[in-house]
């Protein structure tokens, strides 16, 4: 093996350590944190539309950014209780999760499938949303918003640190996943808010 490679190697395999553990409990307590505060503002406004149908929600602001016209649609209640009510319970375990992870805690394997188990449904429905709220809807919630990114970044990084909790050493394109940890999620914020332009594309260009 040549001296470059063996370094790129040893680079890979300590950044998956620290994506492993300091890494992944930030980036869970940061994103799980940020979701609970937008599912619990998003869930007093929805308690506020309900006690008072003529309540304008804060971050109804225009015809575009209206949470007044999602979270009175059918799907913001998919489930039959308001979408926010999942968030309240799914970032609390995740937020959670980061803050036991910093604390040093040393969470078993089970406990990490069960997560990405979560996360990846969590992503599925994300994505569903997504499309509801850009093609059906026609509106965009800020606080919505918020929740899938975080929702992405959390799946992600959890699936980077299960791979590295079920084998001591990822394999060689796991380790280069690690190295080049941020370009998915960077792809995925591209594309999302390349599909809200095109969307919405009428309405911006009455404010240019």
């Amino acid at each position: 093996m040549s001296a470059p490679t063996r370094a790129a190697t040893v680079t890979d395999a300590a950044t998956s350590r620290r994506l492993g553990s300091t890494g992944v409990g930030a980036i869970l307590s940061v994103g799980g944190t940020a979701g609970l505060v937008a599912s619990s503002v998003l869930t007093l406004e929805k308690l506020a539309v309900v006690a008072d149908p003529t309540y304008r929600p804060s971050c109804s602001i225009n015809p575009v950014i209206s949470c007044g016209s999602i979270m009175t649609s059918w799907q913001a209640e998919l489930f039959g209780f308001p979408n926010p009510l999942l968030g309240l319970v799914g970032f609390t375990v995740v937020l959670t999760t980061g803050v036991a992870v910093l604390a040093g805690a040393g969470l078993p394997r089970w406990y990490w499938n069960g997560l990405f188990t979560g996360l990846t449904a969590a992503v599925a429905f994300v994505h569903w949303l997504i499309f509801q709220s850009l093609y059906r809807i026609e509106a965009l919630c800020p606080y919505c918003m918020v929740v899938w990114l975080v929702t992405v970044l959390c799946w992600w990084y959890c699936l980077l640190h299960l791979e590295v909790v079920q084998k001591d050493r990822p394999a060689r394109l796991w380790q280069r996943l690690h190295r080049l940890h941020t370009v998915l999620p960077t792809v995925w914020a591209l594309t999302v808010l390349a599909l809200v332009a095109q969307a919405f594309w009428s309405y911006w260009q009455t404010l240019l």
